[in-house]
């Protein structure tokens, strides 16, 4: 188990002016498996993510990452954006400064581009890669990084579905070798095939929070079960 983890956040509220876009919001993490944050188009979720791994602060309430201090937390977790962030450089270099940047070997490149089958691409231009391609090397990066907490935020999106699994397998291996994963999706077939458990947003609120098989079969909001029946707009 990490000292990172389990994670806290009590009343949690962010505002944009005067608008509160999160609204008190508290819940826990444990220490291991797939969180998944479900709920339609303005519900917060990725603003959710972002507060949770430390981009922005919360207007007010508190965030915790088990006994880690808050300046220490960032170095200890990846994020990957739905839209792939890469540098206009080869598809190795973009690994390798990662590596430099961390201060680790730089022999690890060609292990983490095999896993994320991107080896044979290595001499390429990033720019020059598909999206599902661009997106897998978008995660090599991340797990170059060695992190004990990775945040997705829709990484899937738009993307065919080989493209989807591919990456939901990469996923699922952080997960077995003990990486905690949080995942924002739309996708509820992808969210039955990865969560542990589910956080469901509304309108800036936690409408629930329970284990994957207890939301799936029988969600205790009406709102979580509106959303599985297409009657929220997503």
């Amino acid at each position: 188990m990490t000292d990172l983890l389990p994670m806290s956040m009590r009343d949690v509220v962010l505002r944009f002016d005067s608008d509160a876009v999160l609204k008190g919001v508290t819940m826990e993490l444990d220490t291991d498996g797939c969180t998944v944050i479900m709920g339609p188009n303005g519900a917060g979720k990725s603003l959710l993510l972002k507060l949770m791994h430390g981009l922005m602060p919360p207007t007010s309430g508190q965030i915790s990452w088990g006994a880690v201090p808050p300046s220490e937390v960032m170095s200890r977790q990846a994020l990957v954006f739905q839209k792939p962030v890469l540098l206009r450089r080869s598809v190795a270099a973009n690994i390798d400064f990662v590596l430099k940047t961390r201060g680790k070997d730089i022999s690890l490149r060609d292990g983490l581009l095999e896993h994320v089958g991107l080896l044979h691409k290595a001499t390429q231009p990033a720019r020059l890669l598909s999206g599902g391609e661009a997106q897998r090397l978008s995660l090599a990066r991340a797990l170059a990084t060695d992190p004990e907490v990775l945040f997705l935020d829709e990484p899937t999106a738009s993307l065919d579905p080989a493209s989807v699994l591919a990456i939901e397998r990469i996923v699922a291996d952080a997960r077995l070798r003990g990486v905690r994963i949080v995942l924002v999706t739309h996708d509820i077939g992808q969210a039955r095939r990865m969560a542990d458990d589910v956080v469901f947003l509304q309108a800036g609120q936690v409408a629930e929070h329970s284990g994957a098989t207890t939301f799936f079969s029988g969600p205790r909001s009406q709102a979580a079960q509106d959303y599985l029946d297409g009657r929220i707009v997503v």
